[in-house]
């Protein structure tokens, strides 16, 4: 019997078979439990499998009490997958680990030490609804513009910096903040941050993020308490790492300072939430508060191809700031990535339906096994129009479809109602939307004057004064001429024309606008996207004397006719946001969108962090897939109502070629940037150039010298000697002038004459 069988053996006498699936690195993780331990878990390692043996691990090998292992998790679902295996692994004592979310765990240790904090121990809950409810008031009370403080805007303000441990005292002191807060032309962000904590208070009442605030300040003031649950925790685990904030770290930190038993898991690569409050600092630094840190990385990919695996690394490769690691697969080589280019957004969402579609019927898959992901929520809306033209069912995850998000049923009641001066629901929607000081009780008595007159709502609103009295004539009387004047535009103008008024007269663009969140402009994108598909809409030229807004409202209602997701069962594409994909595997994935401006995004583009973020999504787009992958740009998408010209993404550029090839069904589409003829980037290289890529797919074994590392070519003369990454050696027969755009002719040994640009070409000069 070999040494692998004894050991086999020995495990299964022991009870510690789960050990026995486990590569070397995750059998590392799971069995070496002391100290500091910083586990990299690249894409597809096998995170959560290596977490849940090793909290295994410590309750049946070193028999550790489970109430003494906190494990930290960042969903409910995770918690709970987590638990429910390690109890199929030890029994019921896994239901004693103190195991959950930061914000569950934190607040069942706040409820039993509320009376420190002056809290009842039944404090209440408030969710965001309930916040915001609350600012509004506050703003209301201090006789403030809501227009400027808007409640999400104010919250965001407050949790941005309680996630900073500032108070509302630290905040007022602040003179940065208060210059900061008079830019933005919120000079009472402060106070109204004093008021909301004073109020929060007297209510008895936490928001989510005073879960976190008010735990750190409870270890921060009182040292016994920290001390009770430092020595209760003998080993503190936190799943997701990279996604912490620095009130999170904190707090891990203080509970694991006495026994030191804390075991991180994450992977930097897919550090992507920073808009939330999550700081890639505390897993790239992390070793500098813990000299002695054991760092294990899981580095084996069990669920790419090894195509998908190399491609997501060569992309990046090119961020700085990271913890290096080589992430491989011993899976098949798996088919190439395919780039599509279309030449509209319409179109892309078209081309997708159609491979989708194509894939399904010759590969025999299930729909489920297919995604779409999108940098942006309103990209999605040109994609599920072509796929409902194909009859292809799918599920918004992470959101509501195109058509049922709030800011496009409320642009979309407006084009309604001034259509149909009846429609009882739009009205509803819109009267006071934006607020114009009409109440509920007013709205009443309109649909009443209504009904017992048998007249329209429209008949209504414009003799006002035969029925109502009191304030809210005169924002009645406004309302009625507006829609008046919405009624005369539709007879006049085109369907496109007439939205666009309305989208600008009616208040709404201006008041989605003035949101500067991350919510704020994504609803605003949203709205914009409405408009784009009106327009497109317009333009189709298989529409002849059918252009008015109408029928385009018609089209959306029959559209939008469908069953529900839960009427369609399991077997849907699914549709999400790169963020929503986190954590996430599919046979088959779609990126849309994969232009300059969009992904990266234009507002990620401002300095290095933001740029590597971008990378750092795309990378975790990549990983999503298990066999094939797809990525699609458009040459022009419809932004704002115009029709804008758009560039490949950069990151396009980071793809080593050999890993991709041209649909066949766009195959003048794309040729890599490494041969490309006298121009610069991915957006000039899509010329005559596909045999070319097939030249250098097929030669692409070549392997640069140990030593390769770019020269320096301001000096590059003809009949120099030297090396090129891809193609190998050669010399340089021409050298042309231009400034950044210099060139060079070489003539490669293996792939013949190439004309090179220069500030791209990476050439090393070799002494002849």
């Amino acid at each position: 019997m070999d040494l692998n069988s004894i050991l086999q053996v020995q495990m299964e006498n022991e009870g510690l078979n789960y050990l026995s699936g486990l590569n070397e690195p995750q059998h590392e993780a799971v069995i070496n439990v002391e100290g500091p331990t910083m586990i990299i878990a690249g894409a597809g390692s096998g995170k959560t499998r290596v977490l849940t043996y090793r909290i295994a691990h410590l309750l049946k090998a070193h028999h550790v009490d489970a109430f003494s292992i906190l494990a930290l998790t960042f969903t409910n679902k995770a918690a709970k997958e987590m638990r429910e295996r390690i109890e199929s692994v030890v029994g019921t004592d896994a239901r004693n680990l103190w195991m959950g979310t930061f914000h569950s765990v934190f607040a069942r240790i706040l409820r039993s030490e509320a009376e420190h904090l002056n809290y009842p121990s039944n404090f209440t809950i408030y969710d965001t609804d309930d916040s915001k409810s609350l600012i509004r008031d506050i703003v209301k009370e201090m006789n403030l513009d809501d227009k400027i403080y808007k409640a999400n805007v104010v919250l965001n303000r407050i949790s941005a910096a309680k996630n900073r441990l500032i108070s509302w005292q630290d905040y007022l002191k602040n003179d940065i903040f208060k210059s900061d807060d008079q830019e933005n032309m919120k000079p009472e962000m402060g106070n109204i941050y004093k008021r909301y904590a004073e109020r929060c208070f007297k209510a008895g009442a936490m928001d989510f993020d005073d879960l976190l605030f008010n735990t750190n300040v409870l270890f921060r003031d009182h040292t016994d308490v920290l001390y009770k649950y430092q020595h209760r925790f003998k080993h503190v685990l936190v799943d997701e790492f990279q996604d912490t904030n620095i009130s999170q770290y904190l707090i891990t930190r203080k509970l694991a300072s006495v026994h030191q038993n804390i075991c991180v898991v994450g992977d930097d690569a897919q550090s992507i939430y920073a808009f939330r409050g999550a700081d890639i600092q505390n897993i790239l630094n992390f070793e500098r508060d813990y000299p002695d840190l054991k760092v294990i990385k899981l580095e084996q990919n069990y669920r790419s191809s090894q195509t998908i695996v190399n491609a997501a690394n060569s992309v990046i490769v090119n961020n700085k700031a990271q913890l290096r690691k080589n992430v491989w697969t011993s899976n098949e080589e798996g088919a190439l990535i395919e780039v599509f280019k279309s030449n509209s957004d319409g179109e892309e969402g078209k081309v997708i339906a159609s491979s989708i579609f194509e894939e399904k019927m010759q590969n025999q898959y299930a729909y489920q096994d297919f995604a779409v992901l999108y940098r942006t929520n309103s990209q999605s809306r040109s994609i599920e129009e072509a796929l409902r033209r194909r009859n292809i069912k799918y599920r918004i995850v992470g959101g509501l479809s195109f058509y049922q998000r709030k800011e496009i049923k409320d642009l979309l009641a407006y084009m309604k109602f001034a259509l149909n001066d009846n429609d009882e629901q739009a009205f509803k929607r819109i009267i006071n939307l934006p607020k114009r000081g009409i109440g509920d009780s007013t709205v009443d008595k309109i649909q009443l004057a209504a009904f017992d007159h048998d007249i329209s709502i429209g008949q209504v609103i414009n003799n006002i004064d035969m029925f109502l009295t009191g304030r809210a004539l005169t924002p009645i009387k406004e309302f009625a001429l507006m829609m008046e004047v919405f009624k005369q535009i539709i007879t006049q103008k085109d369907a496109y024309e007439a939205a666009a008024e309305i989208a600008k007269r009616s208040g709404l663009m201006s008041e989605l606008y003035k949101d500067k969140t991350v919510e704020g402009v994504s609803r605003y994108e949203n709205a914009q996207e409405l408009l784009n598909a009106v327009k497109e809409f317009v333009e189709d030229k298989e529409r002849e004397g059918e252009k008015d807004l109408g029928t385009f409202l018609q089209d959306i209602a029959l559209l939008t006719g469908m069953d529900n997701d839960k009427e369609q069962g399991d077997d849907v594409v699914t549709l999400m946001t790169i963020h929503m994909a986190k954590g996430l595997e599919f046979k088959n994935v779609y990126i849309a969108g994969m232009e300059e401006d969009l992904f990266p995004s234009q507002m990620m583009l401002s300095s290095r962090a933001d740029l590597e973020e971008e990378r750092r999504l795309f990378y975790v787009a990549i990983t999503r897939a298990k066999s094939k992958l797809f990525l699609s740009f458009a040459q022009s998408r419809y932004r704002f109502g115009r029709l804008k010209t758009c560039e490949p993404s950069r990151f396009l550029d980071e793809i080593d070629p050999k890993f991709i090839k041209v649909s066949k069904k766009v195959a003048s589409a794309f040729v890599p940037p490494v041969y490309q003829t006298g121009s610069s980037g991915f957006a000039k290289s899509m010329v005559k150039g596909v045999q070319k890529q097939k030249e250098l797919l097929k030669k692409s074994s070549y392997q640069p010298s140990a030593d390769f590392k770019p020269s320096d070519t301001s000096n590059l003369a003809v009949g120099m000697k030297v090396e090129h990454p891809k193609f190998g050696y050669g010399k340089v027969t021409g050298i042309e002038a231009g400034g950044a755009n210099r060139k060079a002719t070489v003539h490669f040994d293996d792939f013949g004459e190439k004309t090179l640009l220069l500030s791209f070409a990476k050439l090393k000069i070799h002494d002849n």
